[in-house]
């Protein structure tokens, strides 16, 4: 070989070496804990001012429609990280009571990045509720930095803020007249479903005083990869990992808890992966589900076929691919100790939620919630009958569906659902809800217990196999969109049913429909005292109890003592915690002692929660 061909051969090597290096873009994730748009004045008039995220937004882009897949952390973070549906693949509870695998084909996007050459360093919060031995980050800990990279190597960097987490809002009353804010709590304008009170104010003013600590040190991380030479070819996200910590935020499928604040900085180099001239607020709706496969595009990854979610960002996303984008899925499930299961798919201006367990209400007992002093008002507040209607809605029976115009009511105050004006809207809605939950699999039309003995070693594989079950358990549940004489003779049916899950299901739309289900008190209380089936039993003894029976304070306890599991036991002991709320006048009296050693300490955590609360000792009473 010549010495010229030598050195053609060399600059040709360089060259590759450079496109393979230099020509990938950086990425930053700056991640801050429990943030929703509503909270911020870059989506609110009256949100506070964040200046370093401004200054990304004006350089890049603010989607006005983020959404997390799920109004709490655990959820949140599985989504993001798997770029799957929670509810298909068994990750939709907070926290896992058992964490599960990946679905076939998929693997953390950290991995892939990892695969593709990059440094990957993630600093520093995981809380997947998957299990995988090989997550793909070269670091993840508190001190995980792009810096540890070798040279020329592209680096993929995710920062999380704690700041603003919902912990900050646990403090004592007496420090809304001994810890002054910076923010004068007389500004603020308290959400229209709130009381309007010394404490919420102050709360507020607590909180926004958080979210501006967080933009200094967004603006610090900025500065930083300008002070080492990266802006230029570093693309940073900004999002919040859920909604915001006020009442009926993070936790509720709400748009509060489901709607985050999410921009993209572009440097001049990689504004060729956004289809529009920048800056620009984009009306593009966009889930977490979206940030996997969008992260793999912009990085010229391959994206797996089995993601759920899209790429908005990329060579190959067009300008009609993200005016198209005009619709989000969310839900809420278990949180800790607290149940629920609550779906939402959001349409243009239109936002459609069903209430699977209605009698559920929001302000169910669930004592993260309540060591924040706000809970505790409002509740006492609403006990003691000094709410508005608005207000009081919290601690009330939820309509199974809901239908809200964001456009007019960004906080969900006026239900559209029965309004003749929008029956069109309302049946399209309710049809696009039906297809998305028989598109998903949803497995959580089984209780948890019941997927941790069937489901949990392969969750997507189940629901396939069960499509069919989980289809015919929907529209079981589905009968509580009609009117009682509508649905009386399924339920009927179904409360005579071999399969037990279609009982369990044919009880809870009873529970929805209340009293006016009273004629079938006879074979309810029947199933009460004889079904096979634990969970069954259980279902039929809640709907005695919103009846007013106390003889359902005996059968609880009967069911807690005799069962094995302790995840059925959170099981039961939530069906107590909701019956005590509508029945607060019952004096149930658990064995404190039933905790066994070989629990997980976040189980313990959750029946001793219940137990307290139930037996009176919690933090509300």
């Amino acid at each position: 070989m010549n010495k010229i061909t030598l050195l053609l051969l060399c600059i040709i090597l360089h060259g590759c070496k450079q496109r393979t290096t230099n020509d990938r873009p950086n990425i930053v994730w700056i991640v801050s804990e429990d943030n929703s748009a509503h909270f911020m004045n870059l989506y609110a008039s009256n949100g506070v001012a964040t200046p370093n995220i401004e200054k990304l937004a004006n350089k890049g882009i603010l989607f006005e429609n983020a959404y997390s897949m799920a109004p709490v952390c655990s959820a949140a973070r599985s989504a993001i990280i798997s770029g799957c549906n929670n509810v298909r693949t068994g990750t939709q509870f907070h926290r896992a009571s058992q964490d599960v695998p990946l679905p076939h084909g998929v693997e953390f996007y950290s991995k892939l990045l990892q695969d593709a050459g990059y440094y990957t360093a993630n600093n520093s919060k995981e809380d997947y509720n998957y299990k995988t031995t090989d997550k793909g980050w070269n670091e993840s800990s508190r001190k995980a930095s792009y810096r540890n990279r070798k040279e020329g190597q592209p680096f993929f960097q995710v920062w999380n803020f704690g700041t603003t987490h919902e912990s900050c809002l646990h403090f004592d009353p007496k420090e809304v007249t001994t810890k002054p804010t910076n923010i004068n709590p007389d500004t603020i304008t308290v959400f229209p479903y709130h009381p309007n009170t010394k404490l919420f104010r102050y709360t507020y003013a607590r909180y926004y005083d958080q979210i501006q600590k967080m933009d200094k040190q967004v603006g610090e991380k900025v500065k930083q990869l300008k002070e080492d030479g990266l802006l230029s070819n570093t693309i940073i996200f900004y999002y919040g990992d859920n909604g915001g910590i006020l009442p009926r935020s993070k936790g509720y499928a709400y748009d509060n808890g489901t709607k985050v604040p999410m921009v993209v900085y572009l440097p001049k180099k990689y504004q060729h992966l956004f289809p529009t001239e920048l800056p620009n607020r984009s009306k593009a709706m966009v889930n977490f589900t979206d940030l996997a496969p969008t992260l793999l595009s912009i990085t010229g990854c391959k994206i797996p076929n089995e993601l759920d979610g899209k790429p908005f960002l990329g060579k190959s996303v067009t300008k009609e691919d993200l005016n198209s984008r005009d619709e989000v899925f969310s839900f809420a499930d278990r949180f800790d100790e607290k149940s629920d299961m609550v779906r939402t798919i959001r349409i243009g201006n239109y936002e459609y939620i069903r209430s699977y367990q209605p009698f559920y209400i929001d302000g169910q007992y669930n004592m993260y919630r309540y060591k924040q002093a706000t809970y505790r008002e409002w509740y006492n507040l609403y006990r003691d009958g000094e709410l508005t209607a608005q207000q009081s809605a919290f601690f009330k029976d939820r309509p199974a569906e809901m239908l809200f115009d964001l456009s007019k009511d960004p906080h969900e105050i006026k239900n559209l659902s029965s309004d003749p004006h929008y029956r069109d809207i309302l049946s399209k809605m309710r049809s696009k809800m039906i297809q998305k939950e028989q598109d998903l699999n949803d497995l959580s039309f089984f209780p948890e217990s019941y997927l941790q003995k069937v489901a949990f070693s392969d969750p997507s594989s189940f629901g396939i196999k069960h499509k069919k079950e989980i289809n015919e358990l929907m529209d079981i549940a589905n009968l509580e969109l009609l009117s009682f004489d509508e649905a009386k003779e399924s339920i009927v049916a179904n409360l005579n049913a071999s399969n037990p899950w279609k009982r369990y299901w044919a009880l809870i739309v009873c529970s929805s429909f209340g009293r006016q289900a009273e004629e079938l008190l006879p074979v309810i209380q029947t199933i009460a005292s004889q079904d096979d089936e634990r969970l069954v039993r259980v279902r039929a003894i809640e709907y005695l109890g919103l009846l007013g029976d106390k003889k359902v304070i005996k059968d609880i306890t009967d069911e807690v003592n005799q069962s094995k599991n302790v995840m059925e036991i959170v099981e039961i002991l939530n069906s107590a915690s909701m019956i005590k709320m509508h029945q607060p006048n019952f004096n149930f009296h658990i064995n404190p002692n039933l905790i066994s050693p070989d629990w997980d300490k976040k189980e313990t955590v959750w029946v001793k929660n219940l137990v307290s609360y139930l037996n009176g000792e919690g933090l509300i009473i």
